[in-house]
């Protein structure tokens, strides 16, 4: 267990050498799991991990201290399902897509449509079946689905992994494009965006016993402190 007894970090952006320096997100995680101070700890799935950094650094400083009662309820989600990456980057599009600007639109109008496919390979339907949630977003933005559909049915060299490169770089500019749209609170919507990423990768946990309790060796009561 790490010795952090001294103080409690408090939610930043960005990278901090030890929670002296403060703390983001998932270096709060891998404090509560017992893990060595990092920002990618292994108690929880990269992709998730990488909506939670990317949701912590653009969230407003004001808004930020409301994200600390979610830290727990990250750590055990380590899923390997071939589902988890194309769902919570699908998740994380379907909140972005209606209000971000409209060159994000064109971006992550492809990397859903790519994603969508993807999920149908695996559930064994159509390849243009779709998620409802996806085609609802897809259908608020018909010009960017009109280019994103012809530009993912021609045949392209050296297509990008979709897990590694094309899942987070969809992910980060979701929620960039988010705290950055002429919404009201995007705060609340980048919120809503971490929590439904986290619900979606919570369905992929196998029943078995992870080997990260899901009960953090830090308290809830703890980590809803750093707001204090």
């Amino acid at each position: 267990m790490n010795n952090f007894d001294f103080a409690v970090p408090v939610l930043s952006r960005g990278k901090h050498r030890n929670p002296r320096k403060g703390a983001c997100f998932m270096e709060f995680a891998s404090y509560l799991a017992g893990e060595p101070w990092s920002d990618h700890p292994a108690c929880t799935h990269p992709l998730l991990a990488g909506v939670a950094r990317d949701v912590n650094d653009c969230t407003t400083d004001a808004g930020r201290s409301r994200l600390a009662p979610l830290i727990p309820s990250v750590i055990g989600l380590t899923p390997d399902d071939p589902h988890v990456v194309p769902r919570v980057t699908a998740r994380c599009i379907q909140e972005a897509l209606p209000v971000v600007s409209q060159e994000r639109q064109y971006i992550l109008a492809v990397a859903l449509i790519v994603g969508e496919r993807q999920l149908a390979i695996l559930d064994g339907r159509p390849l243009d079946s779709m998620d409802p949630a996806s085609q609802e977003a897809l259908d608020s933005v018909p010009s960017a689905t009109k280019w994103a559909r012809a530009f993912t049915a021609k045949a392209h060299r050296g297509t990008p992994d979709y897990a590694r490169r094309t899942a987070p770089r969809a992910v980060s500019c979701a929620v960039e494009g988010i705290s950055q749209a002429c919404v009201p609170n995007p705060d609340e919507r980048l919120y809503r965006l971490l929590e439904n990423a986290i619900e979606e990768c919570r369905r992929w946990v196998p029943a078995k016993p992870s080997r990260f309790p899901q009960a953090a060796p830090r308290t809830v009561e703890e980590a809803t402190q750093v707001a204090q």
